[in-house]
């Protein structure tokens, strides 16, 4: 398809110089594009396929960025790029030093609020409107969100709070899971016309007005008339839970009807209170597979051709990754133990749990995008003798952190929480690396933390956690599991212990999770050079193994700790902080990720910048031996 529209759009501006026909042309290119993009280099699909008439719609209608949209997540927001003067960079998203794939504020003024987690939208847009009326703006604000991100109670509590302040603000309502109901039909857009008509609106609020001059029954015709409204769109409007939250609630209408869309934004926009717009759109729409499987096609690998096809997944004969070890393991454990039960937070083909909830459906909790709600509601199993484990992406799981530590640990109940994405989690950025489990976890009382360096230590660590009675995380990588036996047995490790995986002299390296294998890997290298290095797998980041952190005190004056997580307050800090403590008088260096954001990139390509793959490590360590010596001379 020759791109006779799209190329030219440098601002939604240029969205106004197009006619009707324009403009369904413009929304085909839009679509064509983002599949042959997408499927070439990788990124989300199907989530943006199902919004090109919604954003095309709101970019015609709304003078951005003079008003404000606000988008929830961001994976549905690649055409409000494409269409916000990014065309020419839009074949970098999400590659390393390319344009993100989320909303990013310093990206674009266009991107009013940043987001990669869920249901923020709402919040953040009210927020906005206020700052309209304490500043004495002019503007428009829309959010939009998913279905999906509706069931976080983030969005509820501002959907309560926005009826309450009564401002001006347009919620959207992408409803992409829901079937078309009969209300999206000729009665349906005929009534929604009618109630979002200004005219109509004028004439309502003058008859209410007029009920107020009634000498007699007043209160008897009002309440009436407010009964019949709310009767009347009981039966043809689903959004009552809106109305009575203080919203105005149009809809639902298809989302994929441009011509629907621009009439009915252009009616509702104006209105000076707030507003939820249904609109029922399909995930993948214009791709056929993608449409029959949104969930496979949410996110697809790059098959490096400009062609619209998506890459096969090949059988390989190789590792499994830590998400497939998970998977196995939480079946395997649950056919052993009638007591076990998962929990997840809509991130079950994330955490690999596909199989667990077909064999036991009865025992696996999809909570939906309700972080908070995962780790209290697994807390109230755990009082009952369940023995819950909630497997949530690192990075979501800080969002329940009040969670963890008032209704898990100040109760010491055995919750066992497996972090996946733990450390760098790769083309999605800064909101999705898991980078502050460790620090978050280490300052709450009673919580053990571990991390294993394989997939048979993960089989130890997490039957060890279900033998021990108080809160447990198991954190790991969004990679490969390196060594794992589906058939083999596990063994209760010690709480605290460490494994001295190489034997040294001169420096010794504490290494946490698959860093360990790199670790391994630079001491035989540097062993070449007459430096020997002694390699300990740290697999409890919390309690310590203080018994050998006495032994460096005697043994090493150079210590280096690698952790992929945050510096501060990880588990570098913990090391350091006891060292000092016990009177050790050598030097020490802590490799970790940085105090600051850590952009998107190929898990490679971010640790190579970071200095922690094989070649950091290794120039750390020849750096501090050679340290070590000039001071010796």
């Amino acid at each position: 398809m020759q791109l006779k529209y799209l190329s030219q759009i440098k601002t939604p501006r240029d969205l106004k110089n197009l006619n009707n026909e324009d403009l369904h042309s413009l929304c085909d290119e839009l679509r064509f594009y983002t599949v042959n993009t997408i499927t070439e280099i990788g990124g989300h699909l199907s989530p943006t396929l199902g919004v090109i008439e919604l954003t095309t719609a709101l970019h015609y209608v709304y003078n951005t960025p003079e008003d404000k949209i606000i988008w929830d997540v961001g994976h549905q927001a690649y055409a409000h790029k494409l269409l916000t003067g990014r065309f020419d960079e839009f074949p970098s998203i999400r590659q390393y030093g390319g344009l993100s794939g989320f909303l990013k504020r310093s990206e674009s003024e266009y991107d009013v609020f940043g987001a990669g987690h869920a249901s923020t939208a709402i919040s953040a847009a009210l927020g906005v409107s206020e700052a309209r009326f304490q500043n004495k703006d002019d503007y428009r604000v829309v959010a939009v969100i998913g279905d999906g991100a509706m069931t976080g109670g983030l969005a509820f509590e501002a959907i309560n709070n926005a009826g309450h302040l009564g401002r001006q603000l347009t919620v959207i309502l992408n409803d992409n899971e829901m079937s078309i109901s009969p209300n999206v039909g000729a009665l349906s857009k005929y009534f929604t016309r009618l109630i979002s008509n200004p005219t109509y609106n004028t004439l309502k609020s003058e008859a209410w007005e007029l009920t107020k001059r009634l000498p007699l029954a007043r209160r008897t015709v009002q309440s009436f008339l407010s009964r019949l409204d709310k009767s009347i769109k009981n039966i043809i409007v689903p959004g009552m839970l809106f109305e009575e939250m203080g919203f105005r609630y149009f809809g639902p209408i298809d989302g994929h009807d441009l011509n629907e869309l621009i009439k009915t934004l252009d009616t509702i926009k104006d209105i000076d209170r707030p507003v939820l717009l249904h609109v029922i759109t399909k995930k993948g729409k214009g791709m056929s597979v993608a449409e029959k499987d949104p969930v496979k096609y949410h996110g697809v690998k790059a098959n490096g051709k400009k062609n619209g096809s998506v890459r096969k997944e090949i059988k390989k004969v190789e590792v499994p990754s830590f998400q497939d070890v998970f998977g196995h393991l939480s079946c395997e454990i649950a056919e052993n133990r009638k007591d076990v039960v998962c929990v997840t937070a809509a991130m079950r083909e994330g955490t690999g749990l596909v199989s667990f909830e077909k064999k036991f459906p009865d025992r696996y909790y999809d909570v939906g995008i309700a972080e908070g709600h995962a780790v209290t509601f697994s807390a109230g199993l755990a009082t009952q003798g369940i023995r819950p484990i909630a497997a949530i992406y690192s990075t979501f799981l800080q969002r329940a952190f009040d969670h963890i530590v008032h209704d898990v640990c100040v109760q010491n109940l055995p919750v066992i929480f497996c972090m996946d994405r733990a450390g760098i989690a790769g083309e999605d950025g800064p909101t999705h690396h898991g980078a502050l489990d460790i620090a978050y976890f280490r300052c709450i009382q009673g919580m053990t933390l571990a991390a294993p360096k394989n997939g048979n230590e993960f089989r130890h660590l997490l039957y060890t956690a279900l033998n021990h009675n108080g809160p447990f995380g198991i954190r790991y990588p969004k990679y490969s599991s390196i060594e794992f036996d589906k058939h083999g047995q596990a063994k209760l490790l010690p709480i605290g212990s460490w494994e001295v995986e190489k034997k040294g002299e001169e420096i010794a390296i504490l290494a946490v999770g698959p860093m360990v294998y790199s670790a391994l890997d630079v001491a035989s290298e540097v062993e070449q050079s007459g430096m020997t290095c002694e390699v300990v797998n740290c697999r409890f980041i919390k309690p310590m193994d203080t018994a050998y952190l006495d032994s460096i005190v005697k043994r090493f004056n150079k210590v280096i700790t690698i952790e992929e997580g945050v510096i501060n307050g990880g588990f570098g800090d913990g090391v350091s902080s006891w060292l000092l403590e016990n009177g050790y008088k050598g030097k020490m260096k802590r490799l970790g990720l940085p105090d600051s954001y850590v952009e998107h990139g190929s898990r490679a390509q971010i640790l190579n910048q970071l200095s922690l793959d094989g070649l950091g490590i290794k120039n750390t360590v020849k750096d501090l031996f050679q340290s070590i010596e000039e001071v010796s001379k």
